[in-house]
């Protein structure tokens, strides 16, 4: 979209020519379609040595194999692979990717083979073009779990060849650039997809470019309406202010000129997406912007750019807060440039980049430009960032992650978040995340000195630990022996890295309350039958149940996974409780199911046999059974059309009906192993124990027990009523356990029942 000569979709208007995806939309382009000999002219014009024998080779067989089909667009597919290796000959990359590119749909959409391409072209393309292909079959925007496994092996991918992701990607710019002969559903799909994983990935490898682009095409899918507004806008101030861009390049190439600074300068409008982006995080509409337009200053030397950084400030008011120096502290990706903001022509606020040419060739083409070729051989950019060190930075924290939404946390904090750079006491430089904490920059520091923080000063004042630390700052940690991680940490941390080693922490303090409770579950449930729960014994019982070792039982029974009764029919079978074999099956304890119905006792109100009860309808779920006094039933007082008259079945029920009681106990030695004993003596089985609150006199907490009957919890009751140290006992009932009732339709039916 040209505007008054002027780029506005946000290119600038010299140097690397980015291409206008509008017009590249529905059909590809001219360069989709060029032969053989061109493209390799692509490829020798940065590489002059390639082999050129090897290129065309993989250009016919591509050919060869996608013979036939066709692309929605009606043009030949074979377009595609060609318009792929184009755009990453543009990056001068390096000849086994650009044969990767011809052939990355050859493996999945012909007849070729893995073992065919091996021995045509090397087992080092073979591997390439296997490992785009999985890429391909990765649902990247599926469900949560599904989704944090792809995650994992596109992280595999890219540690095996970092070629195999700038593949994909210049696959997906293709593809996207193509869009509009997709069907409406599929392009939304496919953008939303873009918007949320590729481009943010593609900046995260400092192809910032690609990124604006992505993003661009997307938006243009996501928000059309949004998009042309942006670029109606730009044409009205053009028409108000005339070519802004052309005199604030021509005021500093002239101030730059004036102070011997040899320099290049490029002015471009940043694109709709970006300014889109703007509008909404600032919450200011398009008029009140001011810094939309941005301004390179490439320069030979790095002396250089701090000479040009003194004369942009000289002659113009630079903004404060709106100071970045990458250049001595460059980004992980390799990216290094200076950025400033200054008050420009009529007080509009311009983003002025300065770089050398070799910084420049690194921000253009980020981790790729490990593998750019020069005259021939593999480009000496002392910029270039090793991608092994690269991407395993990047997977450091994740691999630690065990929980998928975890994993997913930890992968987006890393992919999307910006960078500030803070400082040690002694000047060492810590990088993190825009919005990061002292907890943060200590688990960046050592998780030693994480876990042992109990404050924190910056720039010499002692601040909260959810301070946001902020570029430049100073941060000293405050430690002291004996401090353990806490739980309200998880909400202060935003690195991956910091959570992880939290959520670790915590993990081993939650396992040795669990080893503890559940040691004493296994005491109380083995004087039940006579015997002791010796290590011994226990480590018996966890060899014959499979588990790692005793602890990892005891953990087991402590948090209610494991219950005693298994334990002790493992050890001592022939003493293992038989008075529930005659008993009332659960699938037949009620009167009322229709055949086939299954049921759920409600949480809320946990019914036992002998009590009256009422059955709640919902679809696709179980039937829920509530004590007919339940306090949730009144959310289904105008759906008596849900409510099934039930009853329990006449005779002996198993001891498997769960029911929670709430004690408050002194808080002496002894007495919770006395009042397990007691329990365990009325032939129940304690399945989990929780405090609540902790006195020095008493405590509360909450036991689980598993009842046959509304009698069976009377005498459980009545026994531990009658132990001294108990203040209280009674039974937990917790109506915010209820299930949600849901709204109703217009028709006055409850929706999704």
């Amino acid at each position: 979209m040209q505007i008054n000569g002027q780029v506005a979709a946000g290119q600038y208007s010299k140097g690397r020519t980015v291409r206008d995806s509008k017009s590249e939309g529905e059909k590809g382009t001219n360069v989709d379609l060029i032969p053989a000999d061109d493209l390799i002219a692509l490829v020798r014009a940065y590489n002059p040595k390639t082999n050129e024998k090897r290129i065309r080779a993989a250009y016919e067989f591509g050919r060869e194999m996608h013979d036939g089909q066709m692309r929605r667009s009606g043009e030949p597919y074979f377009c595609h692979p060609i318009a792929v290796a184009s755009i990453l000959a543009e990056q001068k990359l390096d000849d086994a990717t650009i044969i990767t590119a011809l052939l990355h749909d050859t493996i999945e959409d012909t007849k070729a083979s893995y073992m065919q391409i091996a021995e045509r072209f090397s087992e080092e393309v073979a591997d390439l073009v296997d490992g785009v292909t999985k890429l391909t079959n990765l649902q990247l925007s599926s469900t949560e779990t599904k989704q944090a496994e792809n995650f994992r092996k596109l992280f595999m991918a890219m540690s095996k060849d970092m070629r195999v992701i700038l593949v994909k990607l210049a696959d997906r710019l293709h593809n996207m650039r193509t869009i509009k002969a997709m069907k409406p559903e599929k392009q939304v799909q496919k953008a939303r997809e873009t918007m949320d994983i590729f481009a943010p990935l593609a900046g995260r490898m400092g192809m910032q470019w690609m990124r604006e682009e992505l993003e661009d095409l997307a938006f243009r899918v996501l928000n059309p309406e949004g998009r042309n507004s942006i670029i109606r806008r730009f044409v009205s101030l053009q028409n108000e202010t005339g070519d802004v861009i052309e005199r604030i390049t021509g005021d500093m190439r002239r101030e730059l000129a004036g102070n011997t600074v040899p320099a290049e300068v490029m002015g471009r409008a940043k694109k709709p997406y970006s300014i889109w982006r703007k509008m909404q995080e600032k919450n200011q509409s398009f008029s009140r912007l001011s810094d939309i337009y941005g301004f390179r200053i490439i320069t030979e030397t790095e002396d250089d750019c701090y000479r040009a950084l003194g004369v942009i400030h000289r002659r113009w008011k630079s903004i404060p807060g709106r100071f970045k120096d990458y250049v001595s502290q460059p980004k992980s990706n390799g990216y290094r440039s200076i950025h400033t903001t200054v008050s420009g022509r009529d007080g509009k606020r311009v983003e002025v980049q300065i770089r050398t040419r070799q910084m420049h060739e690194v921000a253009e083409a980020g981790v790729a430009a490990h593998w750019s070729y020069k005259d021939g051989v593999k480009a000496e950019n002392p910029f270039a960032v090793d991608p092994t060190k690269w991407i395993s930075a990047l997977t450091e924290q994740m691999g630690a992650e065990e929980d998928h939404e975890d994993f997913l946390e930890a992968v987006k904090l890393e992919m999307y978040s910006d960078k500030v750079f803070c400082f040690t006491p002694k000047g060492e430089v810590v990088k993190l995340p825009r919005g990061a904490t002292p907890i943060d920059f200590a688990y960046a520091i050592h998780t030693r000195i994480g876990s042992a923080c109990v404050g924190a000063k910056i720039d010499g004042m002692r601040v909260p630990l959810w301070t946001r630390v902020k570029n430049g700052q100073s941060v000293e940690i405050i430690t002291a022996e004996g401090q353990e991680p806490q739980a309200t940490w998880l909400e202060i941390a935003t690195t991956g890295r910091a959570k992880a080693a939290i959520r670790r922490a915590l993990r081993e303090v939650d396992r040795e309350r669990y080893v503890k409770l559940g040691r004493e579950l296994a005491r109380s449930g083995f004087e039940h039958i006579g015997k002791k729960a010796t290590d011994k014994v226990l480590e018996t019982a966890a060899s014959k149940l499979r588990l790692e070792g005793r602890d990892e039982l005891l953990a087991q029974l402590g948090r209610a996974e494991l219950r005693v009764a298994r334990v002790v029919a493992v050890l001592y079978p022939e003493l293992s409780p038989k008075d529930d074999l005659d008993a009332v099956k659960r699938d037949r304890a009620l009167v009322g199911l229709e055949q086939g119905q299954s049921f759920k006792r409600a949480r809320c109100c946990q019914p036992l046999p002998g009590e009256r009860i009422v059955g709640i309808t919902w679809r696709g779920r179980p039937l829920a059974v509530h004590a007919i006094d339940c306090e949730s039933l009144s959310a289904y007082e105008d759906q008596l059309d849900r409510w099934v008259d039930l009853h329990w079945q006449a005779g002996r029920h198993a001891a498997i009906y769960a029911v929670t009681l709430e004690l408050t106990l002194a808080n002496d030695p002894g007495v919770l192993g006395r009042i397990c004993t007691l329990i365990g003596e009325q032939k129940v089985n304690i399945s989990n124990l929780e405090f609540k609150d902790r006195k020095p006199d008493f405590f509360r907490l909450l036991v689980d027990i598993e009842l046959r009957d509304a009698e069976h919890l009377h005498t459980v009751i009545s026994a531990i009523e009658a132990e001294g140290d108990v203040a209280s006992v009674s039974r937990h009932r917790n109506p915010e356990e209820a299930p949600v009732a849901p709204p109703l339709t217009p028709q006055g039916e409850p929706v999704g029942l």
